[in-house]
């Protein structure tokens, strides 16, 4: 049996992880936290699941708060396992004191935000340590599972095709939207999150998703090494402007915070949250994006693409409006259709346990997958999942092969790429 161990829930994340119960922990949960805001929003959540008409948690929240959260955790130590989700500028510091002390860590990303925080990450990491790992929720995503079985598949992928031109073969970019209506109330930020050198700028922040879906679809189970495998040629950052009165909207403050005071301009903050790289891993060229608009459009959402090209056909995620913004993924063959139609046919036979319901539909010059509402599961959802998975690995007693390398690669390539971006001239979002 686990028992769950919370510091300083300074972000919603830290309550995604108690959405469902689990038979491995513990329903005694110790909190220890600075008061305030961001505290009592997380026992709201997780007050909300307990009370829940359906599938209520039982979950029992026992509350340390005081400034002294981090080093009273450690000398009471009343679990096993550590969930981190806040802010970012001292999370990687903390991580590692609580990792070093003999407690596993499950922790939301971004790990770290700059090149500082690297020296903490490679001690974690370390062979002996116990088990830690950061909360990549969109491997569950249930088109970016399929396009990694997909990927597996030498008949309907072939192997990774690297063209000539040196474009990518492998494009994925996001898109995200800074104030947004969620359950008819604007979503609500603190305002550090708007402060780069706490929250961290986007090109360290929500990249790492990518960033880990290239090295665990493309790699599975191989190890890393940031010196050897990986080459970073050209990483960028920009700002998406925020005015006041938005920013007031979002995180409940009528005034830019002192701390951010140099990047904002006639009530308007420069806030730079957009990234982009360009690297080679084990040769194979990669192109990642991450876009922040200010406002979601009538109708729109977030959205996610990714293409991955193939020696006999593209592997295509995308959303359109047309379809409700659901994840769609098509395969592109390149040549001998026929037969790439039959083995994706057969896939969808083999996998008929795991992913039932699945079916291909022909579209011009490529099959989309239909996936039912059954497979589909929310953002929300996710965040268990991964913690699920986490306590298997746990109670396995050992991390998932090439784990320890892959995530200190995957840091230490955005960390790298931020001093490159810094260095370039950057632009605005407009």
């Amino acid at each position: 049996m686990h028992t769950l161990l919370i510091l300083n829930p300074g972000h919603f994340h830290a309550a995604l992880v108690l959405r469902e119960r689990h038979p491995r922990l513990a329903d005694e949960i110790h909190v220890y936290s600075e008061p305030g805001p961001e505290l009592d929003r997380f026992l709201e959540i997780v007050e909300s699941f307990n009370n829940r008409e359906v599938d209520p948690t039982c979950w029992e929240i026992n509350v340390y708060r005081g400034q002294d959260s981090l080093d009273r955790l450690i000398a009471e130590k009343k679990g096993d396992i550590a969930v981190l989700a806040g802010r970012n500028n001292t999370k990687m510091a903390n991580i590692e004191t609580l990792n070093r002390s003999g407690i596993a860590i499950l922790a939301d990303k971004p790990w770290v935000t700059d090149r500082d925080a690297l020296s903490f990450l490679r001690a974690t990491m370390a062979p002996h340590r116990p088990l830690a790992a950061d909360i990549m929720t969109e491997r569950y995503e249930i088109a970016t599972l399929l396009q990694k079985e997909f990927l597996a598949e030498e008949n309907v992928f072939g192997q990774v095709r690297i063209d000539p031109d040196g474009s990518p073969a492998v494009f994925k970019e996001c898109v995200h939207h800074l104030y947004k209506i969620v359950n008819d109330r604007p979503l609500v930020r603190p305002a550090w999150y708007f402060d780069i050198d706490v929250q961290g700028e986007g090109i360290v922040d929500t990249t790492i998703h990518l960033v880990d879906m290239v090295q665990w679809m493309l790699f599975p189970g191989s190890a890393i090494d940031y010196e050897k495998d990986i080459d970073l040629m050209e990483a960028r950052r920009w700002a998406t402007p925020v005015p006041l009165d938005k920013f007031a909207k979002i995180t409940g403050n009528d005034r830019f915070p002192r701390a951010i005071e140099e990047y904002v301009n006639d009530d308007i903050l420069d806030y730079f949250c957009n990234g982009e790289l360009i690297y080679r891993i084990k040769g194979v060229p990669v192109h990642l994006r991450e876009i922040w608009y200010l406002e979601e459009p009538p109708g729109g959402k977030d959205t996610h693409r990714s293409l991955i090209k193939g020696t006999c056909s593209d592997l295509m995620i995308r959303q359109l409006p047309e379809t409700g913004f659901q994840t769609e993924l098509l395969i592109i063959p390149r040549a001998n259709k026929a037969q790439v139609e039959k083995s994706i046919h057969d896939c969808l036979a083999r996998w008929s346990d795991r992913f039932p319901g699945l079916s291909a539909v022909p579209q011009k010059n490529a099959l989309m997958i239909d996936i039912p509402d059954s497979l589909r599961t929310t953002h929300e959802q996710h965040f268990y999942r991964v913690r699920d998975a986490f306590i298997e690995n746990l109670d396995q007693g050992s991390a998932p092969p090439g784990h320890r390398a892959c995530t200190l690669a995957k840091y230490t390539l955005l960390a790298e790429a931020r001093t490159m971006a810094l260095a370039s001239p950057f632009e605005m979002l407009r």
